[in-house]
């Protein structure tokens, strides 16, 4: 009997082991490639592990369709794009940025992740523990980055092909809030991909010059 016991806690604890593997979707040939595509061309982007909350967030975002039909709702040449609010699906123009999905994520500084060209980062509204938006995120398109908002809203990815789009959105027509007069929306998908893919990406784009 002592010996069932024994046995049936093993496999208890070996199955509860399993689960929690599968839960961190842990795959060392494989990861996640995001697609945004808009009417402007496609931007591919990575998500970084060291931050888990946000990667686990917008992918689940993504997969449910969550971000289809919405707009990039406040675009700054020499600074960001901004999108990802549900409100902008609407016919309203004026609540485009206002948008709350119900919950944030707590930050995830990383020293090592700063806000250079081409990384994309969190939105948020003014809280003391600067815990972000549960939807909106931005793409930093400044050549020199916006170093000025280091440790105050969480880089979680990275742009590794369009950045040429993120240029050509950053100067469309908008108006004084910075909302394009003509909405820009997305579709996005994330799709588990082998590794050696999104490494092929980065590689072709660094032999087009583009700086990692």
């Amino acid at each position: 009997m002592k010996i069932k016991s024994i046995f049936t806690f093993i496999v208890f604890v070996l199955s509860f082991g399993i689960h929690l593997f599968a839960q961190q979707n842990t795959n060392p040939k494989k990861d996640y490639l995001i697609s945004i595509h808009t009417s402007y061309g496609d931007i591919q982007m990575i998500l970084f592990d060291a931050t888990p909350k946000h990667k686990e967030n917008f992918i689940k975002l993504a997969q449910r369709g969550f971000y289809n039909g919405t707009t990039f709702h406040r675009v700054i040449n020499e600074f960001m794009i901004q999108g990802g609010d549900s409100l902008s699906q609407d016919e309203d123009k004026n609540n485009d940025g206002m948008g709350d999905i119900g919950y944030t994520i707590p930050a995830e500084f990383v020293d090592s992740l700063t806000h250079n060209r081409g990384v994309v980062a969190a939105a948020r509204t003014n809280n003391p523990a600067k815990a972000s938006s549960g939807s909106q995120f931005y793409i930093v398109q400044a050549k020199n980055g916006t170093h000025f908002l280091d440790k105050n809203y969480t880089v979680f990815g990275k742009v590794i092909t369009g950045m040429d789009v993120v240029d050509a959105i950053s100067v469309a027509p908008k108006d004084n809030r910075d909302r394009p007069l003509t909405d820009i929306r997305m579709t996005v998908t994330a799709k588990l991909v082998k590794k050696k893919v999104i490494y092929k990406i980065i590689a072709e784009q660094k032999s087009k010059g583009a700086a990692w």
